[in-house]
């Protein structure tokens, strides 16, 4: 079953932290079979609180998602944004 990787951007906290982040998360899907769906595109909040923006990646399985989240590329890019943003996060299992 395919997963999905969801983020939320509430808020930039520190812009060069979040600078320093996009140029690394690039990097961190080399070798991971990811497919971006969705990239700071048009949204609407349709309820809860407002984001900035949103992004949605697709996996073939959550292995596969949870390998990309924790590989040493990704963790490395990730404590940029942990610094430069507050972020929500959801992994999904497809159907």
């Amino acid at each position: 079953m395919p997963a999905y990787v969801i983020f939320m951007r509430e808020k930039v906290i520190d812009p060069k932290e979040m600078e320093n982040y996009v140029k690394k998360a690039a990097s961190g899907f080399a070798g991971h079979p990811v497919k971006v769906l969705a990239s700071h595109t048009k949204f609407e909040v349709i309820e809860g609180p407002a984001v900035e923006s949103v992004i949605i990646l697709e996996f073939p399985a959550m292995a596969d998602a949870k390998a990309w989240y924790n590989s040493p590329a990704y963790n490395e890019a990730l404590q940029h944004r942990l610094k430069g943003g507050q972020y929500r996060c959801v992994m999904v299992e497809g159907v």
